[in-house]
């Protein structure tokens, strides 16, 4: 080959070596970019659902906080003669209702309070006027997308699954039976409105509370007698289990199973673990009527 010919190839190996490189780079930023999407694609079928669940999980535990600090203001309003009570929170994931205890008594959440005698003027024991019964309605957070029901009802904080028939309570009312002056106390709060309607909020928004009604009734019951406690539950809420539980394990209850009367327990009497001691007991009924003016 001579001088001229080596010289007449060169820009052809050159030209080719341009080509090599362009189709490397090519090859090179493809696989990058197919590693990228990849991982992205990673990333959103397995690490966004977590980190949605996550979030879902934060939201249940702020609200049963939230509950929490919501019952505190009411046992101030109620226990305490505090007379309003304001509270900002943040209602993520769902919505946070009040339900009237007006709205619709036959689809609201009742408890109703009697004896088994009938009562007798001549001794003053019973209840003069029949059972008492008390529709309280609730604040309740629901989120479909938790599938979880937090309600503050009658002074307690109960939570729920939306799917499932169970419940527990995640903080207790205030009832209690004191052995020494043998006299059962029940707590009975429910909430009204400026409106019969119900009342919403989503989001950051204030909670406030305050007295309307406050009624205190003493009873008197005979030796023979027995008092009992029924808890009727919302069409849409049902915390029977939670409340259930509650009158058995802490005020030592005794369920009748009665299925005329379903939710109905014996406190005190001849069934029960408490007797009536002979010379009767007291019953103590406190009937608080809550406004929440906004929410």
């Amino acid at each position: 080959m001579t001088q001229r010919d080596s010289k007449t190839m060169q820009p052809e190996k050159q030209r080719a070596h341009g080509k090599d490189s362009a189709v490397s780079e090519a090859i090179g930023f493809i696989i990058i970019f197919g590693i990228i999407i990849a991982g992205v694609g990673l990333v959103t079928l397995y690490g966004y659902p977590m980190l949605v669940q996550q979030q879902s999980s934060s939201n249940e535990q702020i609200m049963e906080k939230n509950m929490i600090v919501l019952q505190n203001d009411l046992k101030s309003i109620a226990y305490k003669t505090v007379p309003y009570t304001e509270t900002s929170l943040n209602v993520g994931g769902g919505a946070l209702t009040v339900y009237n205890m007006t709205y619709n008594n036959a689809t609201e959440s009742n408890f109703t309070i009697y004896n088994n005698l009938p009562y007798n003027p001549l001794t003053g024991t019973g209840f003069p006027n029949g059972p008492i019964t008390v529709t309280t309605g609730d604040l309740r957070y629901e989120s479909t997308s938790e599938q979880t029901g937090l309600s503050l009802e009658n002074g307690a904080v109960v939570k729920r699954m939306l799917a499932e028939s169970g419940s527990s309570m995640l903080a207790t009312p205030r009832w209690y039976y004191d052995t020494q002056t043998n006299t059962a106390v029940i707590y009975l709060i429910g909430f009204v409105t400026p409106s019969t309607s119900i009342m919403s909020q989503e989001g950051v928004g204030t909670v406030k509370m305050d007295l309307m009604l406050t009624n205190y009734t003493q009873y008197q019951l005979g030796p023979n007698d027995a008092l009992f406690v029924q808890y009727q539950p919302s069409n849409n809420a049902n915390y029977s289990a939670a409340w259930g539980n509650y009158f058995m394990g802490s005020l030592n209850m005794v369920p009748t199973w009665n299925p005329s009367k379903p939710g109905e327990y014996e406190w005190l009497g001849l069934n029960a673990p408490q007797q009536i001691p002979a010379s009767g007991m007291t019953v103590v009924i406190y009937q608080y009527e809550v406004a929440i003016d906004e929410i």
